[in-house]
C-alpha cells in the first residue's frame, strides 16, 4: 500500500492552486502508484455549512469507483450540532476519520468541546487528524493571520481519552524538540512528513519521532506531491522503514 494521508479537495481561499481538483490529483496519484489518498476539504476552513462541505466531499470522492480518494470530513466543535456532523461522517458516509482545523475554527486543544469531540470520535472508531499548520506565516494574507495550533495540551488529553487515535498533519514547522516527547510517548499519535524541512529531514527527525510514527503526506495540491516523495528518496531508507512510512503506519493508525 502507498497511502497519502494528507490531501485536499475544494478551493484554497487565498490563491489558485495548480493541480487542484480530483481529476488532477488522481492523475498524479496514478502516475506515482498511490493506492489510497485521504482527502479533506479546503472549504471546511471557512465555510459554516459543515454539513454541505462534507456532503460535497463525500460525493466528490464517491464519483471515482477506484476507491483511491477516501474522504475525511470536517467537524467544528464550536458550531451547534457538531455531533450530527460527526454522526453523518461515520454513519452516512462511512468515513474512516475526520480532519480538524482548530486554528481556523477558533479553539485551543484545551477547549472542553475538543475533548468531547475526541471522545465521540473514539467511540465511533474514527481517526482524528489535526492540521497544525496550513500556511507558512510569511505567505499569509495580512487580514488572515492564523497561528499554529498549540499541541502542548494534547498528550494530557490523550491520557484521559485512552481509545483516541490522532494524526498531526503539517506539524513539523511548529512541533519540535520537547513538544514531541509526550506525544510520541502516548503511542497513539502519528505525524505526516509534508512539512519536514531541511536535508534528510526524515532522518534528522530521529530519534524524536521513530519511523513507526511517521506517515507519508504530500499536502497536495497546496504543496507539490513530488516534494514529499523526494524526502523519502533522499533519506535512503531501508525497505522495512520505507514500507512503514508509505503505508503500513497509516493502516495501523486506523481502528
Amino acid at each position: 500500500m502507498f497511502i497519502d494521508t494528507n490531501t485536499y479537495l475544494g478551493r484554497w481561499p487565498f490563491r489558485s492552486l495548480p493541480g487542484a481538483g480530483a481529476d488532477a490529483l488522481l492523475a498524479t496519484f496514478s502516475h506515482y502508484g498511490v493506492s489510497q489518498a485521504w482527502a479533506g476539504s479546503l472549504d471546511g476552513l471557512l465555510h459554516k455549512d459543515i454539513a454541505g462541505v462534507n456532503a460535497r466531499l463525500a460525493d466528490g470522492c464517491a464519483v471515482y469507483a477506484n476507491g483511491i480518494l477516501q474522504p475525511f470530513g470536517t467537524v467544528n466543535p464550536m458550531l451547534p450540532r457538531w455531533e450530527e456532523d460527526l454522526r453523518r461522517c461515520a454513519e452516512e458516509y462511512g468515513m474512516k476519520g475526520i480532519r480538524l482545523h482548530p486554528a481556523y475554527h477558533g479553539y485551543a486543544l484545551d477547549e472542553p468541546r475538543f475533548r468531547a469531540l475526541l471522545e465521540a470520535a473514539a467511540a465511533r472508531r474514527l481517526l482524528v487528524q489535526i492540521a497544525v499548520t496550513m500556511e507558512d506565516e510569511r505567505m499569509m494574507h495580512p487580514l488572515a493571520r492564523v497561528e499554529h495550533v498549540d499541541v502542548a495540551p494534547l498528550a494530557g488529553i490523550m491520557e484521559a481519552v485512552p481509545n483516541a487515535r490522532v494524526m498531526l498533519l503539517n506539524a513539523f514547522r511548529a512541533v519540535r524538540g520537547k513538544l514531541l516527547e509526550p506525544l510520541v510517548a502516548t503511542g497513539r499519535v502519528w505525524f505526516d512528513i509534508a512539512w519536514l524541512e531541511g536535508i534528510e529531514g526524515v532522518n534528522t527527525i530521529q530519534p524524536g519521532v521513530p519511523f513507526e510514527k511517521l506517515v507519508f503526506g504530500s499536502y497536495a495540491p497546496v504543496f507539490y506531491f513530488d516534494s514529499s516523495l523526494l524526502k523519502l528518496k533522499e533519506a535512503g531508507l531501508e525497505d522495512v522503514a520505507l514500507a512503514q512510512i508509505q503505508g503500513e503506519n497509516a493502516q495501523q493508525a486506523l481502528f
